[in-house]
C-alpha cells in the first residue's frame, strides 16, 4: 500500500509530525495538574492557580487544532489513495479478456472496486498513520511515568500481560470474523446483482419467494457473521475495563501508602490517575483501529487479487499500417474455451475485402466463436488468422479493434444520451457524423420524435426503448465509427418484419466497400452474401452462395426446408 502514498507525500509527512506532536503535549495535561495541584491547590495559591488554569485552556486549545488539521490530513491522503487505488482496479478491470468475466461473478467485482476500497481508506484516516501515533503517545506517556516514578510505575503496569494476552486472542478472532464479513457482503452484492439485472425472469416465473428464501439465507449469515464480531467486542472491552479498574486500584493502594510516608506528593497520584486512563484510551482505540487495519487488509488482499490477476489479451503488436483493406483469413484454426473442449476444429476460410461472408448453423455451432476470435476477446491455441496477410497479433490490439465494429443480438445501452451511447464519447465524432449515419440505418426519425432527440437520456439497459428502437441506436454506433470490417451477429433479430425490411437497404448500404461477416438464423436476410459458411459442431461443413448450397442439398438446404416450412411458405 505504501507506494500509493508516494505522490502525497507531502500531506503524508504533515500527518506524521502532527501525529508526533499529538503524542509529545499528551503527558502535558496531566503534568500541570501534578504542578497546579502541589504549588497553587494545596498551598492555597489563588493566583498562581488561574494563570495555571489560564495555560490548561490554552494547551487543551493547541490540542483541538492540532487534532483538527491531523484528523482532516490523514483523510485527505486515504481519500486520494483511494481515488488512485479505484482507477488502477478499474483500469485493469477494463483490461481483461471476457474468459475472466465469464468465471467471475459481476456483484464480485462491484465489491472489490466499491465497498472493499472503502475499508481501504480506514487505514490510512483511522489506521496505520493513528496506529502509529498512539502508539508514540503510549511510549511518552510510560517514558513520563516512569521518569517521575519508577515504581509506582511498574505497581500501575501489573496487570498488563494480562491486558497483551487478552488483545492477542481478540486480534486472532476478529481476523477471523472480518474474512467472514467480506465474504457475505461479496454474496449479497453478487446476488442482488444477479437477482435485480433477472427480476423480469423472477417475475415471469413467480419465483420471488423463492428468491426471497434464498435471500434470507444469504442475509442470516451476512448479520450472524456481524454479531460474531460484535459479540467479540462485548467481550473484549469489559475486560479492558477490569483490568484498569485493577490499575488503579493498585494505584491508589499503593499511592496513598508513599503520601502517607512523603514519599511521594498527592498530586503524583492524580496525575497518574490521569496517565492510566491516558494509557487504556490509546489501548482501547489501539485495539479498535488494528481491527480497522484488519479489515483494510483482508480488503486489500482481495483488491490486489484482482490487480495480480494477469488474463490479460497480450498486446505486443506493434503493427498499424495507414489503411487496412480488411482481407481475412482463417488458418488451420482451432479454439477451446476450456482445456481442449474444441468449440471450432481445424477451421480454414478466406473473405477477399469488401466480401460479405454469412455464418448458419445450429446454436452452439461456433458462430460467435468466430468473430469473438477475429477481435481477439478470445486466444486461439492452434493456427492462425491473418488480416491483410498479417498475422492479427501483430497488430496493435486497438488498432485492431478499432477497425471492426460489431452488431450484437443482445444490444447494451448506457444510461446515457443516446449521442453518448452512438459516440462512446468519442470526441472525434460530431453531430452531424451521428444525424448522417443514423439517415442512412432509418433511425432519424424515432430519434426525432424522442424528448430531446439525440439528447435524450436513455435508461439503463435502454430499458425505455424497444428492443427494436435499441437495435437500431447499435447499427448507428458501428456505422458512425467507420469500421473496415462489419461484424453482425443475429442483428435483425429482435427487430420486426416491418423494421427489418426498412433497415435491410442501409444494411447493404453499411456493407459497401467493407468486408462483412453476418451471423443470421433468418436465412432469408443472407440470400446476397457472397459466400456462406454452414458451421455444425465447430467444424465447416458447406461453404458456397445461397443457390450453390440449395443445390448441394446438404446443410444448408435441410436448415434451409426447415425455417421455410415452418414459416408455410
Amino acid at each position: 500500500m505504501a507506494k500509493y502514498m508516494k505522490p502525497y507525500q507531502g500531506i503524508f509527512w504533515a500527518s506524521v509530525i502532527l501525529t508526533i506532536l499529538l503524542a509529545a503535549v499528551a503527558p502535558a495535561l496531566p503534568m500541570l495538574v501534578e504542578y497546579t495541584l502541589d504549588r497553587y491547590i494545596l498551598k492555597a495559591d489563588a493566583s498562581g492557580l488561574t494563570w495555571m488554569l489560564i495555560a490548561m485552556i490554552v494547551l487543551l486549545l493547541g490540542q483541538t487544532v492540532i487534532r483538527y488539521y491531523h484528523t482532516l490530513a490523514t483523510n485527505v491522503l486515504g481519500q486520494n489513495v483511494i481515488r488512485d487505488i479505484r482507477i488502477q482496479v478499474f483500469d485493469h478491470i477494463t483490461k481483461l479478456r471476457l474468459k475472466y468475466f465469464d468465471n467471475t461473478p459481476l456483484g464480485k467485482l462491484i465489491t472489490r472496486t466499491i465497498s472493499d476500497l472503502e475499508t481501504i481508506s480506514n487505514i490510512f484516516s483511522q489506521g496505520l498513520i493513528q496506529i502509529i501515533g498512539d502508539l508514540l503517545q503510549l511510549v511518552v506517556i510510560l517514558g513520563v511515568m516512569f521518569y517521575t516514578d519508577w515504581k509506582l510505575t511498574l505497581i500501575v503496569l501489573i496487570p498488563m500481560p494480562m491486558m497483551i494476552w487478552a488483545t492477542y486472542i481478540f486480534k486472532e478472532a476478529m481476523k477471523s470474523a472480518f474474512v467472514d464479513v467480506r465474504t457475505w457482503v461479496s454474496n449479497l452484492n453478487t446476488f442482488l446483482q444477479e437477482h435485480i439485472s433477472g427480476m423480469a425472469i423472477i417475475q415471469y416465473f413467480s419465483r420471488e419467494e423463492q428468491e426471497m428464501r434464498k435471500f434470507d439465507k444469504i442475509n442470516i449469515n451476512h448479520r450472524d457473521a456481524h454479531i460474531r464480531a460484535n459479540w467479540y467486542f462485548s467481550i473484549f472491552f469489559p475486560v479492558l475495563e477490569i483490568i484498569l479498574a485493577i490499575s488503579t486500584g493498585l494505584l491508589v493502594w499503593y499511592g496513598s501508602k508513599q503520601i502517607l510516608a512523603n514519599v511521594i506528593s498527592p498530586g503524583v497520584v492524580v496525575a497518574f490517575l490521569m496517565y492510566i486512563n491516558m494509557i487504556f484510551r490509546p489501548i482501547r482505540e489501539l485495539i479498535d483501529k488494528f481491527n480497522t487495519l484488519q479489515m483494510g487488509m483482508v480488503s486489500a488482499e482481495r483488491i490486489f487479487d484482482v490487480l495480480d490477476t494477469e488474463e490479460f489479451t497480450p498486446d505486443q503488436g506493434t503493427y498499424a499500417p495507414a489503411d487496412v483493406r480488411g482481407d481475412i483469413t482463417f488458418d488451420h484454426v482451432w479454439f477451446a474455451y476450456n482445456d481442449e473442449k474444441w468449440v471450432l476444429k481445424d477451421v480454414s476460410f478466406h473473405v477477399q475485402p469488401g466480401e460479405t461472408l454469412a455464418l448458419v448453423g445450429a446454436t452452439g455451432a461456433g458462430k460467435s466463436s468466430t468473430i469473438n476470435i477475429l477481435s481477439r476477446f478470445y486466444e486461439i491455441q492452434k493456427g492462425s488468422i491473418l488480416l491483410d496477410g498479417r498475422d492479427i497479433r501483430d497488430y496493435k490490439l486497438d488498432f485492431l479493434r478499432g477497425h471492426i465494429s460489431t452488431v450484437l443480438q443482445d444490444v447494451f445501452l448506457f444510461a446515457d444520451s443516446i449521442f453518448n451511447n452512438i459516440t462512446l464519447h468519442n470526441s472525434s465524432i460530431s453531430l452531424n457524423d451521428v444525424i448522417e449515419a443514423s439517415k442512412k440505418v432509418g433511425a432519424y426519425d424515432f430519434i426525432m420524435q424522442l424528448p430531446g432527440g439525440f439528447d435524450y437520456q436513455v435508461q439503463e439497459r435502454g430499458a425505455t426503448l424497444s428492443s427494436g428502437q435499441a437495435q437500431l441506436i447499435s447499427f448507428i454506433r458501428a456505422l458512425v465509427h467507420n469500421p473496415t470490417i462489419l461484424i453482425l451477429d443475429e442483428a435483425t433479430s429482435s427487430i420486426d418484419t416491418e423494421t427489418e425490411l426498412l433497415i435491410q437497404a442501409a444494411i447493404d448500404n453499411m456493407m459497401v466497400g467493407r468486408t462483412a461477416i453476418v451471423i443470421a438464423h433468418r436465412l432469408s436476410t443472407i440470400q446476397k452474401a457472397d459466400k456462406i459458411i454452414v458451421f455444425d459442431k465447430g467444424e465447416i461443413k458447406e461453404v458456397g452462395t445461397h443457390s450453390e448450397l440449395l443445390n448441394i442439398d446438404g446443410y444448408y438446404k435441410k436448415l434451409y426446408d426447415l425455417q421455410f416450412n415452418s414459416l408455410g411458405i
